[in-house]
């Protein structure tokens, strides 16, 4: 198969002929239709969070299942499937009290290969390691079936992956993590695919008010498609102060889309006593958010994370796709260009040098 490889940091990926493994017990192989690049992918292409190389980077991918392994019970050959990052085992201590979205990360060796195994991936002699549980930069992945949702077969494919990653981060984290109530008010700094996707689940929660954060005119532009009423540039000033004129005293929710220092920092200090603010975008390692100490006890404003949208993705995906088919999941307004599998790198350059009419760009495979 074709696929994308990273072999050094912020180097072009080179497309290569790649070896795929025959599916194991639990392992499901599925045939990539489309995967959507993600600010993510842009953070461990250029360095900023480490992994292992060579690899095939992508996460955010619907396909057709070809083969199943031993064991496998979520899906079948036929199936039309959008894959996550943050597989479930079902049986720890998260997954058992409604919380496997957090599985993956104490959990992760259960949905990878023993080391006495052969690769799943791999090019020649050489192993490829495996992104994320996934490596969806290339035409198939070979995966734990925990990693998989079935959905509709009519449900369009461009717009099937962006559920797997953006669009649950942001969705997600309004109904799951910050439990937006309907007429409160929503702050979402970022209007990049996640945040646009908070933004059109804040809409759909019922916010009163729904303020678009970013220093993009062209994205604030687009925000306002997916539901915000109000509009802030940190260029015309505060965006804090201008967060807190425009609520009379600060929002009820918040949610950091960015994954940086200065603006979690500031998606805190926008709320109004007791609010809440969840922090959805990669802030790299090492870097610490500092918030005034007094506030969180005598405001009792909270300031917490989301890992994908604290999802309970086979529930939620079929969920996501009734409200798009309910023209009120604006997933077509995510997709900003379709292209090919050697378009990836200028895709992720299109992120990192934040193009404000980029929301979510997908490669298209036949």
């Amino acid at each position: 198969m074709k696929a994308a490889v990273l072999r050094e940091p912020n180097k072009p990926l080179s497309i290569e002929e790649v070896s795929i493994s025959k599916p194991g017990p639990r392992e499901v192989l599925v045939r990539l239709k489309a995967v959507g690049v993600c600010h993510s992918d842009v953070h461990f292409w250029d360095g900023a969070f480490p992994h292992e190389l060579p690899t095939i980077l992508g996460h955010e991918s619907a396909g057709v299942v070809e083969q199943v392994g031993s064991m496998v019970s979520a899906v079948k050959p036929g199936d039309h499937v959008v894959s996550i990052l943050s597989p479930f085992c079902g049986t720890c201590e998260f997954c058992l009290t409604g919380h496997m979205s957090v599985c993956h990360t104490v959990n992760r060796p259960l949905f990878n290969r023993a080391p006495e195994d052969a690769p799943r991936l791999y090019a020649g002699k050489e192993t490829l390691n495996q992104f994320l549980n996934l490596s969806s930069f290339a035409e198939q992945i070979l995966v734990h079936e925990n990693t998989l949702c079935a959905i509709d077969p009519e449900m369009p494919m461009a717009q099937a992956a962006l559920i797997g990653c953006g669009v649950i981060t942001g969705v997600g984290s309004v109904f799951h993590a910050a439990k937006v109530e309907p007429g409160s008010t929503v702050a979402v700094v970022g209007c990049g695919g996640v945040g646009l996707s908070a933004i059109n689940g804040a809409a759909i929660a019922g916010a009163s008010r729904i303020i678009a954060v970013d220093l993009s005119d062209e994205k604030l532009a687009m925000a306002k498609k997916f539901g915000a009423t109000d509009f802030v540039n940190p260029k015309n000033g505060d965006p804090i102060e201008q967060v807190k004129e425009l609520t009379g005293g600060g929002v009820h929710y918040s949610f950091e889309c960015i994954g940086l220092k200065q603006t979690a920092e500031q998606s805190y200090l926008m709320l109004r006593p007791r609010g809440v603010s969840t922090i959805i975008g990669m802030i790299p390692p090492g870097v610490n958010i500092e918030v005034p100490g007094i506030e969180l006890l005598v405001t009792e404003k909270r300031l917490q994370g989301a890992v994908m949208g604290s999802n309970r993705f086979r529930v939620d995906f079929p969920r996501l796709i009734e409200l798009y088919k309910q023209g009120r999941l604006h997933l077509d307004d995510l997709v900003s260009d379709r292209i090919g599998l050697d378009g990836i790198t200028g895709a992720l350059q299109n992120l990192k040098d934040n193009k404000g009419t980029v929301a979510r760009q997908v490669v298209m495979f036949d």
